[in-house]
């Protein structure tokens, strides 16, 4: 059971997406976990085949277990391919149930509605992407809509018990996070007429679809600014600082049913930026959709929070540990700004930072700012 997060203890395997003997490669979903705040898809890190499976649907283990046995890929064993006749002085082998529902592509929101209206996911045919089953679809089977007032009850009901399971969890790791990280605050103000006006003449023409947000530039600017400052990317564990040449933003995502969660943007210092919009784009809809990889969770250098237009003016966050920085951006809005000795108005951020002093000081974290500040400015060379 991988760690997906350093408030995980223990997980529960929902399902396996495949079955021994087949070949695996790295990166390939072979099981899907949930966890207290989302469903997440299990990824493998070495080539292989399956071997036997340790852990079965539904049941719950500490982090660490072993779920799986994988073996080095070559010939399938003859006494697997060309079984001989069953001895008769022994009961004939017991042949193993069918697999076919574990290997059914659904969502985990999916199969909970299947378990209460009692609907067989391996009967029904999938409308999502890759043929992946969704909620409409076994509503659909399930007859409708005499069943969706159940179903849609029933969804409330699980939503708010994980609502609640995922709020102790984020409590917990706030908890210890302050108590065992000595942070420091620091804030900016940061002039943003350059950077709208320049995603302005960006987005021009293009499709809501395909325009790029004021979140993206953002993101990409820290991301950038934070290779200067490199003490402030990495993780501090057992009393020593891991700095990490790749830059994997978390980014923290409010969940539809309350909490949040931070998943990784992988390598978001060398996307371009219409690239990264996308790849953000999809990170936060599988985020509230509970589709998010393994690797996204356990991955994340260091975490930004975006309050967007409708949030507030200013935000204080606490670092993620085992990172030991975390940058906030506020809402834009229009301040009063002097140039060159006059008073005008311009859209104006205000940038945060938390960071861990066992690793780095106010000059360091306010160098930070000062990069992120240089960059929104000059939104060209993002």
């Amino acid at each position: 059971m991988p760690s997906l997060g350093a408030d995980m203890t223990e997980g529960t395997l929902l399902e396996w997406l495949v079955q021994p003997g087949d070949e695996v490669h790295r990166g390939d979903i072979v099981a899907v976990v949930d966890t207290e705040k989302s469903a997440i898809e299990i990824e493998i890190f070495e080539d292989g085949r399956l071997g036997r499976l340790l852990v079965e649907p539904g049941e719950t283990v500490p982090v660490g277990m072993p779920l799986a046995v994988i073996e080095k890929s070559g010939p399938t064993p003859i006494a697997r391919s060309a079984p001989g006749p069953t001895p008769a002085s022994g009961p004939a082998p017991t042949t193993p149930p069918p697999r076919a529902q574990r290997r059914v592509a659904a969502s985990p929101l999916a199969r909970r509605r299947a378990k209460e209206l009692g609907v067989d996911l391996a009967a029904v045919q999938g409308s999502g992407k890759g043929g992946v089953l969704t909620v409409d679809d076994v509503e659909r089977s399930a007859g409708g809509v005499v069943q969706k007032a159940s179903a849609a009850r029933a969804a409330t009901t699980d939503a708010g018990d994980r609502s609640a399971a995922m709020r102790t969890a984020i409590g917990a790791l706030m908890a210890r996070s302050k108590r065992e990280i000595p942070h420091y605050y620091l804030q900016s103000t940061i002039d943003m007429r350059a950077a709208t006006e320049w995603l302005a003449a960006l987005n021009a023409g293009r499709p809501v679809a395909e325009r790029v947000l004021t979140a993206a530039l953002m993101l990409k600017a820290t991301a950038l600014a934070v290779r200067t400052v490199p003490e402030l990317n990495g993780f501090y564990r057992d009393g020593t600082f891991e700095q990490q040449d790749h830059v994997h933003l978390g980014i923290a995502v409010s969940l539809r049913g309350g909490g949040l969660i931070a998943p990784a943007l992988h390598d978001a210092d060398a996307l371009p930026i219409e690239e990264l919009m996308q790849r953000m784009k999809d990170l936060v809809g599988r985020a509230r959709n509970g589709r998010l990889r393994g690797s996204e969770m356990s991955d994340p250098t260091l975490t930004v929070t975006s309050l967007g237009d409708r949030g507030a003016e200013i935000v204080h966050g606490v670092i993620y540990p085992p990172q030991v920085a975390l940058v906030g951006f506020g809402r834009v809005v229009e301040r009063p700004w002097a140039v060159d000795g006059m008073l005008t108005v311009r859209p104006t951020v205000a940038v945060t930072l938390a960071a861990d002093h066992r690793v780095s000081d106010g000059h360091r974290g306010g160098l930070l700012l000062e990069a992120i500040d240089e960059l929104l400015r000059r939104p060209e060379a993002l």
